[in-house]
């Protein structure tokens, strides 16, 4: 146990430290406008994260365009418009500074083709756009929706979590009434560090997950060490994941397995929210400490095999049914 608490301290302070050592962007820095509304493009991107030949993709409402460039005295939206279609690709044609709209002084044009062009507000533009990249999208659809989806796991996992009792008296559940498998516990203990990984990057450097957000990729060795780190921790999540499938369907009752993996996917959605929001307030780091303190606990603690069954010959934590052949030892 005392090189498992060093770990532990280690694993904190390499999180506190990715968490809070950041140089942050200089705010009085502004992008650059000539006199004519030109942006410079370096101070820009540097800014906005994208520029002209960026494509976005409508998210899931119609965006309206002027056809004609505004002017500095025509900040209303002109007469002749178009209106975009939901989930069209618009690619970003010119940006220019309109310094006597009061509403979003940067106006953006357009184009969904040759004979579609248009300027609208980036105000307007971000609020129904995304960039067009499948991860990009995938973050927006999981972040708008990620309470539904939470609660529909949740009542998933309620309810055959009752069906299982109903039927036996006793389910199984990760950390409590769990299968002889050390890949569930690993599993909720790195989810719960990814997700204090990415409520520490938004919390604490913002831009640099907005600059993801904007060019994103499944490669951790070419992006910032902290966010990195998060897509390396996903990817393990898949694979750990993988393996917690390959176990638990061994189980001889597919009600088994589908309780547990639903059960298991509801805990997972759990210790995501609640050590994503917790973090901001910094006591989502010592909580995680023990929560991965708790997890291996249990697991340690857990009964080891002390049966073998006599059908299939595997270890049992306890006579009866066999959890892998079923046959039934006394």
């Amino acid at each position: 146990m005392p090189h498992i608490r060093r770990l532990l301290a280690d694993l904190a302070a390499l999180l506190l430290l990715t968490g809070c050592y950041y140089n942050y962007p200089d705010k009085a820095d502004r992008w650059a406008v000539t006199g004519d509304g030109t942006i410079d493009s370096v101070s820009f991107y540097r800014h906005h994260h994208y520029w002209r030949n960026f494509d976005f993709s409508l998210a899931g409402e119609p965006l309206t365009i002027a056809t004609s460039y505004p002017g500095s005295d025509g900040v209303r939206l002109l007469q002749d418009s178009v209106t975009l279609r939901p989930h069209d690709v618009i690619v970003v044609a010119d940006v220019r500074y309109v310094p006597a709209d009061t509403v979003d002084s940067v106006w953006v044009k357009v184009a969904r083709d040759q004979l579609t062009q248009g300027w609208v507000r980036e105000k307007a533009l971000l609020e129904k756009a995304v960039p067009d990249s499948p991860i990009s999208r995938f973050i927006h659809n999981f972040s708008d929706r990620r309470m539904l989806f939470v609660l529909t796991c949740l009542g998933a996992a309620v309810f055959l979590y009752l069906v299982q009792v109903i039927r036996r008296k006793r389910a199984l559940i990760v950390h409590f009434n769990d299968i002889n498998s050390f890949y569930p516990t690993l599993l909720c203990i790195v989810v719960s560090g990814a997700a204090a990984l990415y409520g520490s990057v938004q919390h604490f450097v913002p831009e640099t997950w907005i600059e993801f957000y904007y060019h994103p990729t499944l490669n951790p060795f070419v992006l910032p060490p902290v966010v990195g780190l998060f897509i390396a921790s996903v990817w393990l999540m898949l694979v750990v994941a993988i393996a917690v499938v390959d176990d638990v369907r061994r189980c001889p009752d597919p009600v088994d397995v589908v309780s547990y993996l639903a059960g298991l996917a509801g805990i997972c959605m759990v210790l995501y929210l609640f050590f994503t929001l917790t973090v901001r307030f910094y006591i989502g780091y010592p909580l995680l400490l023990v929560y991965w303190a708790f997890a291996l606990r249990c697991h340690l603690r857990r009964r080891r095999p002390r049966y073998i069954c006599g059908a299939c010959h595997r270890p049992m934590t306890r006579l009866g049914r066999c959890p892998h052949c079923g046959a039934v030892n006394s």
